[in-house]
């Protein structure tokens, strides 16, 4: 018998309800209608408003999770992909970071990783427009929390726009960490334009940057270009980078470390 996932209201349901599809990848109706002990009407209804939301991709019978760039900039499929990878990035990010100093972090999910992990280098300041990063670091008494403000994106759980920028250009860190969409050649990218333009203030008001970055994301582009990977100081990588891959950072001579995830 399938075990049957117990949620309190529309909201809670769906969310269990896409992080399930996420990890099983497609499911049925009838399947989903037993693990969340409701009607195919219900379900079909959560779906909808999913698949409004761009969520996922109704098909008859079932669903399943979009592979389009559009779905992979969503927050909640982010957190399931390449934990592992994501963890071993964060660790290894940890080791640049000394007590004392004012650390920016991105809305990415690897950041969000890095994020668990601060309190081990208290004091620090950590400055972020990333909701998960503020969730994680919000009880730790060590760490000064600055959060950027601006526009919140349910999407991306994270703050954009004007007033995110503005409060970027007022303010100095020693590191900033981030992630990115995609890299091709020695290009990094991101999906979309308003991400783009605070991790661009991000990069601009630190000192040292850092990318990390999964090597799954080699060799495929995004909408918009975020930067060459020489304007980081460090790239950090998981180990699976294909040689070619490798061979062309080599060639370009860039500043990047492969980690064993």
């Amino acid at each position: 018998m399938t075990p049957r996932t117990v949620t309190r209201g529309a909201p809670a349901r769906r969310q269990a309800m896409l992080d399930y599809i996420i990890q099983a990848g497609s499911a049925q109706v009838d399947e989903l209608a037993e693990r969340f002990g409701v009607s195919r009407m219900t379900v079909h209804r959560d779906l909808d408003a999913l698949s409004d939301q761009g969520m996922v991709n109704k098909q008859h019978g079932g669903v399943t999770t979009r592979s389009s760039s559009v779905f992979e900039s969503n927050f909640a499929l982010r957190s399931h992909i390449a934990t592992r990878e994501k963890q071993a990035l964060a660790r290894a990010a940890l080791e640049e970071i000394a007590s004392g100093e004012a650390v920016m972090l991105d809305d990415s999910t690897t950041a969000a990783e890095l994020a668990l992990l601060l309190p081990a280098r208290e004091p620090l300041t950590v400055i972020t427009n990333g909701l998960e990063s503020i969730d994680r670091l919000k009880a730790a008494s060590g760490i000064k929390l600055i959060t950027l403000g601006g526009d919140y994106q349910p999407r991306f759980n994270a703050t954009f726009g004007l007033l995110c920028e503005q409060t970027l250009a007022n303010l100095r860190a020693n590191v900033a960490v981030l992630s990115a969409s995609a890299i091709l050649g020695t290009t990094a990218y991101v999906q979309d334009p308003t991400v783009t333009q605070i991790k661009r203030a991000q990069m601009a008001a630190a000192e040292r940057r850092i990318l990390l970055v999964h090597s799954a994301k080699f060799g495929h582009g995004a909408l918009h270009r975020l930067a060459d990977l020489k304007e980081f100081d460090l790239v950090l990588i998981d180990e699976s980078l294909a040689a070619e891959h490798r061979a062309t950072l080599d060639e370009a001579e860039i500043r990047y470390r492969l980690i064993e995830a």
